[in-house]
């Protein structure tokens, strides 16, 4: 193994058996580095590496990987994010999640790159970092509490408020497969279940303080480079909005698109949008503005709600998806019970798309008879019922009574499980629900959502520039040929490019620990050319734009093979029948379905995968340097094994599309 010699990273990681109660220290491999970057890539590879199909995702056998990147905690923008990398308890495939914060950069200062937990503790225990010590504790006063009391009593146990804390809460310790880790209360790395993987090992928290700076290879160009874009960051003409408003600011634009899922995903827009939308966010609820490290967006706010039945509410970091999942997705226009339910979730650590998925998809078998009075515990579950959604999340995260034991599976366990055609009105992708977007509004995000190697997801791809169809950014990354389809939503033409480049792009930028946040004009300025520039300078890599796609392939990639040793293939690559079948009544979407097998024909050919399976061909995999993995996933894909691993988790048959008849 050849010397470690980049800078822009610690240069060592730390593995923690949990089940002898053994860590070790251990040199970053240049290998990884130099082919998978760090964050998403590098766990992607250990995840690859050490945690075959047999495995459970809630076994000790699973493995949780905490991975940052080289440009984490540097001089760049944005540059405070992490990821979180194991086997989902959500989807029984790849699973990952990204938090920002200030966590990442701290586990950086205190000299890891990457923690990788295995086994499992007897008992509840955390661990502690700071700088060269590292140890496991006992956990056994903070388990079985939230969040917010967690933090808390970490930092006072070490007498540093600076401490940055990584926890799971009830939901996590209960195991509910969409349980999140929230990273510093305010931040949550919400999906896939990592949460769940943390429950699992009886593993609370992970504290991290540290004092070590991080070399930058060229410390002059990285800081010229982040005042450059900083400046023109500040400059964009949705700066002031994203500022004002964080994610919030998109209920507005999404309403007229049609885009925003109401009632279960039924229509595209709400009527009483402007009573849940950020404006009006900002004016009743807002208190003071926050920031992720290095941030010049401040997207992050603190609400407040000081009158009526939860004026004792204080919450921070909501996000459009979660205004959505627990305001319009079930019908309702009541923003006080919404900034409730947010708190909810960060202090029990609960994924609040999945969770509104949940309560959502809930209310509707109430509204179509299928599920039955003695099987709602005792909840009214009418559309709007804001009561009942809180008491929902409350039982849910504590696994309480017949329904929400079901519905902390998640909803594609749970209409398995309930059966009478309630498939139907399950809205998810490979087992995870799918987010605030409607893919009949914008084909790519459509696309999107069905491709995501961790199931629905709007993130990986993150396709913006057709969302809000601006020529002018655009430009900035395409061809003028390829105008006017490419910015307008309702046009399949180019959206699997789009989707292709933004899934790679993604990758890197997952594995680099810098931040999406901002969609359009953060990607617009900080994109192939100017990420290039950010490694070299950090590191002392000579990464040209081609070498670093060549990066994002190989990990997308890399993750589909892992899928497709689980029995993933195209026939999974599918969305609910509401997106492609039924037109859309809402918006500038109507009369729209998702023209989803057409965006795939093509997105597949340019990813150089099989038509008929979806998967990698072998000639793509040798391309990318995963000839190995070809061979490896060949030699399974012609056994009944993968079958047979799929149905001992649980599953008679990889997920099929759930068509059905119309409304």
């Amino acid at each position: 193994m050849r010397d470690f010699t980049y800078q822009g990273y610690a240069g060592q990681y730390v593995r923690v058996d949990l089940s002898k109660g053994i860590i070790q220290k251990f040199p970053l491999p240049i290998e990884w580095v130099e082919n998978y970057l760090g964050g998403n890539g590098i766990g992607t590879k250990i995840l690859w590496d050490e945690v075959p199909p047999s495995v459970n995702p809630l076994s000790p056998e699973n493995k949780l990987i905490v991975a940052t990147g080289p440009l984490c905690g540097s001089p760049m923008p944005n540059s405070g994010r992490l990821e979180f990398i194991a086997k989902s308890p959500l989807t029984g495939i790849y699973g990952d999640s990204n938090a920002g914060g200030h966590f990442g950069p701290e586990l950086k200062f205190a000299g890891y790159d990457l923690i990788v937990f295995e086994g499992r503790s007897n008992t509840p225990v955390y661990l502690y970092i700071c700088d060269d010590q590292i140890s496991l504790c006992s956990a056994e006063k903070i388990w079985g509490k939230g969040i917010y009391y967690t933090e808390s009593w970490l930092q006072q146990e070490y007498d540093d408020p600076e401490i940055k804390v990584a926890a799971i809460g009830p939901a996590g310790e209960n195991l509910v497969r969409y349980a999140s880790i929230q990273v510093t209360h305010r931040r949550s790395a919400a999906r896939s279940g990592m949460g769940a993987v943390m429950g699992s090992k009886n593993l609370k928290a992970i504290a991290v303080r540290g004092h070590r700076p991080i070399q930058m290879y060229d410390p002059e160009k990285i800081i010229n480079l982040s005042f450059k874009l900083q400046g023109n960051l500040r400059k964009h003409p949705f700066f002031k909005s994203t500022h004002l408003f964080g994610t919030c600011g998109l209920v507005s634009l999404m309403q007229p698109m049609g885009r925003f899922p109401t009632q279960n995903f039924r229509y595209g827009s709400y009527e009483y949008v402007d009573d849940i939308s950020g404006e009006t966010l900002r004016e009743e609820h807002h208190s003071r503005d926050t920031a992720c490290f290095n941030c010049p967006l401040g997207c992050d706010k603190v609400y407040t709600v000081t009158e009526g039945e939860f004026s004792d509410t204080l919450t921070s970091s909501v996000e459009y998806e979660t205004l959505n999942c627990f305001g319009a997705r079930i019908c309702n226009r009541n923003l006080p019970s919404i900034l409730k339910g947010n708190e909810i979730c960060d202090d029990l650590g609960m994924d609040t798309i999945s969770a509104g998925g949940a309560i959502a998809f809930a209310m509707e078998l109430w509204e179509k008879g299928i599920l039955k009075e003695e099987e709602c515990d005792g909840l009214d579950l009418s559309w709007g019922n804001y009561h009942t959604m809180i008491e929902l999340l409350e039982r849910i995260a504590f696994r309480r009574g017949y329904l929400c034991d079901l519905l902390a599976d998640g909803v594609a366990r749970a209409a398995k499980w309930i059966g009478r055609d309630s498939e139907r009105y399950a809205m998810h992708v490979k087992g995870q629900d799918i987010p605030s977007q409607d893919g009949r509004a914008q084909q790519s995000m459509g696309l999107s959502h069905a491709t995501s190697s961790r199931g629905a997801d709007h993130l990986k791809a993150f396709p913006v520039l057709d969302e809000t169809g601006t020529p002018e950014e655009a430009l900035k990354r395409f061809d003028k040929e390829l105008l006017p389809d490419l910015v307008n939503p309702l046009a399949v033409k180019h959206k699997a490019m789009l989707v292709k480049d933004g899934e790679d792009y993604g990758a890197v930028v997952d594995s680099c620990g810098n931040c999406k946040s901002g969609g359009t004009f953060v990607m617009a300025e900080i994109y192939w050319l100017e990420q290039a520039e950010a490694i070299n300078a950090a590191t002392g890599m000579n990464m040209d734009v081609d070498g670093l796609k060549i990066i994002g392939e190989r990990i997308y990639n890399l993750q589909r093979c892992y899928n497709a040793l689980h029995g993933i293939t195209k026939a999974d690559d599918v969305l609910p029948w509401r997106f492609t079948k039924i037109p859309s009544p809402s918006g500038n979407a109507t009369g729209s379905v998702c023209h989803l097998d057409e965006m795939l024909e093509d997105y597949y050919y340019l990813r150089g995968w099989d038509q008929t399976y979806g998967l990698p061909t072998i000639e793509t995999l040798t391309r990318l340097g995963l000839y190995e993995a070809g061979v490896k996933l060949a030699s399974l894909l012609h056994t009944n094994e993968v079958h047979s691993i799929y149905a001992s988790l649980g599953w008679a048959a990889p997920y099929t599309n759930l068509t059905g008849d119309p409304l």
